[in-house]
């Protein structure tokens, strides 16, 4: 089974009723393809969407949101890290979403390695690194964070150095327990 993340873009807006109403009329095609959803972050706007899936392999992943009509054309495969002690993962663990992409393929070690020297930085904005999603071909990063607000984190970012496409606040549409 894989991770896959599903990166999407929405006008007009969506809310979360919209969002269950969407996977509950693609339970069967899901099934049939056993993927899994494992959550969805949707911007306090209701403008952007990122979706995480366990699946087989990506192209089952593809199948199975294709026959849903999703746009698919941001789906990729990739990891999850947690911060250490993080426990497990509910919708206030994280509110701010931080999107990062590369030219060439980077290590996430070397990227956490850079953020934890700036660590100080973070404490001071009350910003709390809490998990990161890295695509397989080392070119894209979602990182999730728990902070007063988007804001704080972007000022976070800028200072350590790290590099930032775009810093957006979101909550959580998570599978029930």
């Amino acid at each position: 089974m894989v991770e896959v993340f599903l990166e999407r873009d929405f006008f007009p807006p969506v809310s979360h009723a919209d969002l269950q109403a969407a996977w509950s009329g693609g339970i069967g095609c899901f099934d049939l393809h056993r993927v899994e959803w494992r959550g969805s972050l949707l911007s306090l706007d209701g403008c952007r969407l990122v979706c995480n899936f366990r699946a087989p392999d990506a192209e089952s992943a593809r199948i199975a949101l294709r026959s849903g009509g999703a746009d698919i054309r941001r789906l990729w495969p990739g990891t999850v890290h947690d911060a250490p002690k993080l426990g497990r993962f509910s919708a206030e663990s994280a509110n701010v979403i931080v999107r990062r992409s590369f030219a060439q393929p980077v290590e996430v070690a070397d990227l956490q390695a850079r953020e934890n020297a700036a660590a100080w930085c973070l404490d001071v904005r009350h910003v709390k690194f809490v998990r990161t999603y890295f695509s397989l071909d080392r070119t894209r990063m979602l990182c999730l964070y728990r902070a007063p607000d988007a804001e704080s984190v972007r000022e976070a970012q800028r200072i350590a150095a790290m590099p930032m496409d775009d810093v957006w606040g979101f909550s959580a549409l998570l599978p029930e327990a």
